[in-house]
């Protein structure tokens, strides 16, 4: 056993010893670490591609575009009539004889075709914890159609920083909840809301209610707080015995809707769940 983070008298941190590190925090990966400017690919010209600011983490390898700086990549010339791929690699290199390791942009450039955008595999997937010399990253998929750069794809993921997932995790320990009445006789009819998820689970009885003309009826509206951003469709259970079955649906306004046919029906029960923005 070794100390990694102390003192020891020389120098003694290694860089796979850090990229083990990276690993166990970040994850064994390729992801762009939520800084700078993430990285953002920016076409230029049909033959040039900035790529600006961020940092991104590789297998436990930390790479970086430094803020205020871009990068710039040339694009090979299209062939007229022809489908191409680029993908855009970020390349680890390290000279086996003097221990220099290296990253830079990397292209590779694959098989034309008139009539499809063909995969490109020659790029090298190495191990860097296993010694590999070479091991390369894809990051961005360029599409050339004839002697245009008709799209261009971000490959990585942005990776969640810790202050989003204290974030997210604060969302799911929120709840709330409410009561749906209106002018029938309610027995159960709730609302919960547990971070982004609603759920309304509803049984109803009533003194026999009649309609002559079928009409979608509210029977209870949602707080502000547990409306969807747009409509959620359902099915409920309606008639004397419950063995019917008619539509549901829970508006952005927050009603709470069920389609009441025409006739002469004593019970109504349904439930439905659905996230929220």
């Amino acid at each position: 056993m070794q100390i990694v983070t102390g003192k020891t008298g020389t120098p003694h941190v290694t860089s796979q010893q850090f990229r083990q590190f990276i690993e166990g925090t970040v994850g064994q990966g390729s992801y762009i670490l939520n800084s700078a400017e993430n990285l953002e690919p920016e076409l230029v010209t049909n033959n040039k591609l900035k790529i600006r600011s961020g940092m991104m983490c590789h297998h436990g390898n930390l790479s970086v575009v430094e803020i205020g700086t871009y990068d710039e990549v040339t694009i090979p010339n299209g062939t007229q009539g022809m489908k191409r791929v680029i993908l855009i690699a970020n390349r680890y290199t390290r000279n086996e004889e003097t221990g220099i390791e290296e990253c830079e942009w990397h292209k590779f450039i694959g098989a034309s075709d008139p009539d499809e955008f063909k995969e490109v595999t020659s790029y090298t997937e190495g191990n860097l914890q296993e010694g590999d010399l070479v091991d390369d990253c894809p990051v961005f998929e360029i599409h050339q159609d004839g002697l245009n750069v008709t799209e261009i794809k971000k490959l990585l993921t942005v990776a969640t920083d810790i202050p989003a997932i204290n974030a997210s995790l604060t969302d799911l320990s929120e709840t709330e909840s409410a009561e749906l009445r209106n002018n029938f006789n309610t027995l159960f009819g709730y609302a919960e809301r547990r971070g982004k998820q609603v759920s309304i689970t509803s049984v109803f009885a009533a003194n026999q209610w009649t309609y002559q003309t079928a009409n979608w009826i509210t029977i209870g509206t949602l707080p502000e707080t547990m409306r969807p951003s747009r409509q959620q469709n359902g099915v409920a259970i309606y008639g004397n015995n419950q063995d019917s079955v008619t539509g549901l649906r829970v508006l952005t306004t927050g009603e709470v809707q069920v389609y009441f046919p025409v006739g002469t029906n004593r019970y109504l029960s349904f439930s439905i769940s659905f996230l929220i923005e």
